[in-house]
Parts: C-alpha cells; sequence; structure tokens
C-alpha cells in the first residue's frame, strides 16, 4: 500500500510540474508535427546546407542557430555564411577570423548589424575559435539600394570591382515566384516591382556565394532573415522561394533544409498559416521579449 502510494504520489507531482512549465517554443516540421530538438538535428546533419530563417530581434532565433551550429560541430566538418554580411567586408571578416584584427578592429572596418554584439558575435567567435569558414554573403546595401530605385540596370554602370560583390549579371529573376508576388501585394505599387528586384538581388547573391564556399561533404550553415528562404505558398510541393529558388536553379541535387521562426499566441499548436513555411519550425511565444 506504501508503495502504491509513493508512485501516485510521483506521478501527481510529475505532472504538477510538467503542467507549471511554460515552454517559450515548440518544433514542428513542415506538416505542423511536433518534433524533438534531437529529431531535428538527425536529419539536419543529412544535408548538404542548413538554412536558418531567424526573426532578426528574437533571442529564440538566435540562441537556436547558435546551439544548432555548435551540436552541427559535433557531427559534422562545417562552413558558415550570413546575410548580416555583405562581400564587400569579406576581407575584414577573413582578417578577425584569422587573428589579425581584434573586435574592436571588426567594427570599424565591416558595416556591423545593430544587434551584432548580441546576436551574430557570438557565430562569429565561434567559426574563429574553431577555425570555420564564415561567408559574408549578401549584396552591399547600397547596390540593392540603385536597384530598388532604378531596376537591375542600373548595375552595369558599376565597374567590374563593385559587380564582384554580387551574383554575376545579369541576375536572373523570376517574378511569379510566391514570395516576390507577395511583396506586391504587400507593397500594392509605389515601385514595388524594382523593390522586388532589389529583393532578388539578395537572394540570387546570397545563393551565389553559398555555393562559392561550398565544400562537397562539408555541411554549410546560412543565417538569414527568414523572408529569404521560407515557402510563400502553404503547400507541401511547389517551386522554392528566395536563396533556394537560386541555389536550385545552379545545382538541383543539392541537398537542403530550412529551418524558420513564426511567432503566435497559443504555441501548442502550429497555425495553419505556418505550416510548410520550412522542414522545422520554430514556433514562439508571441509575447517573447525582443532584443531591440
Amino acid at each position: 500500500m506504501t508503495k502504491f502510494f509513493f508512485t501516485v504520489l510521483l506521478i501527481f507531482i510529475s505532472t504538477f510540474s510538467e503542467a507549471q512549465q511554460k515552454p517559450s517554443y515548440v518544433l514542428y516540421n513542415a506538416k505542423g508535427k511536433k518534433v524533438s530538438y534531437g529529431a531535428m538535428m538527425k536529419q539536419l546533419m543529412k544535408q548538404d546546407m542548413v538554412l536558418i530563417g531567424e526573426f532578426h530581434n528574437n533571442p529564440i532565433s538566435h540562441w537556436l542557430q547558435l546551439e544548432i551550429t555548435k551540436d552541427a560541430k559535433q557531427k559534422r566538418n562545417l562552413v558558415l555564411g550570413a546575410e548580416m554580411f555583405e562581400q564587400d567586408n569579406q576581407a575584414a571578416l577573413d582578417r578577425y577570423l584569422q587573428g589579425k584584427i581584434t573586435a574592436k578592429g571588426l567594427d570599424s572596418s565591416a558595416r556591423l548589424w545593430p544587434n551584432y554584439k548580441t546576436d551574430y558575435a557570438p557565430l562569429v567567435n565561434f567559426a574563429k575559435a574553431n577555425n570555420l569558414a564564415f561567408a559574408a554573403t549578401n549584396i552591399p546595401r547600397r547596390y540593392a539600394s540603385m536597384i530598388s530605385k532604378g531596376g537591375f540596370e542600373t548595375l552595369d554602370t558599376l565597374p567590374d570591382a563593385a559587380k564582384k560583390w554580387m551574383a554575376p549579371l545579369p541576375i536572373a529573376f523570376d517574378s511569379t515566384l510566391a514570395g516576390y508576388e507577395k511583396m506586391m501585394r504587400m507593397m500594392a505599387g509605389h515601385g514595388s516591382m524594382n523593390m522586388v528586384r532589389a529583393q532578388a538581388s539578395k537572394d540570387a547573391t546570397m545563393a551565389y556565394f553559398i555555393l562559392s564556399y561550398f565544400v562537397p561533404g562539408k555541411l554549410f550553415i546560412h543565417y538569414n532573415g527568414s523572408y529569404h528562404s521560407d515557402k510563400h505558398d502553404g503547400k507541401a510541393s511547389s517551386n522554392y522561394d528566395g536563396i533556394v529558388w537560386y541555389l536550385k536553379q545552379s545545382r538541383a541535387n543539392l541537398k537542403i533544409a530550412t529551418v524558420t521562426t513564426v511567432m503566435q499566441k497559443d504555441i501548442g499548436k502550429l497555425l495553419a498559416e505556418h505550416k510548410f513555411k520550412a522542414d522545422f519550425i520554430i514556433c514562439v511565444d508571441e509575447d517573447m521579449t525582443t532584443t531591440y
């Protein structure tokens, strides 16, 4: 009788403890089924490339990026890359990784994002500590701005040296991709097509430099805003969007997995609108505090 009593008590305590926990996020697969972190990592380790789509001010996004990277390093040789570094800052980033300049030197010689110290420095410092290549994959913002104002043809006026910091010209562009059509609807005119072209120049350039730094046999992990790697049509099988579309145009046989972040009030069940955005979906409580 005593043994039975203590068994019931332990079950009650365990159930009560679990009920008191308030998880900050839940992982789902594309279909909206809950998955464990370990199950996700097992699948990510089978890929050539993993694109982690973040909300730039979401601490869960940034923490899981670092944790995924650390754990992946235990299983695979890695190459890293990020939207947050523009290609003309690659030399400064390389000097920092090689120990030739300090963190202060990197700050003064590269255009770092305002949240670099809290959100991206841990990734860069992990690469430095483990002698990992880290690719600055994005087009310099001044050239994306040129496109948003005057279209792709404005790039023809640039010197050859500047053109090395972006995807080869002419940049392929398919305005019917779901993500670009969605942008058009959101902007509703006001030069929106050129703004979409500017977005495409970022996607194309990131894909180009991911492929430039990719080493067969190594896992390439790329960090970018979720819109750049999400699927936007909500369908299980369809054309890819953004960076992945450009990657597949060049190397159709690449094994690519995507991770994205979404926010909703109740994280216990993934909303239909978020299904199929990525292979794995980090569903974060919408009350989560932000980094800026």
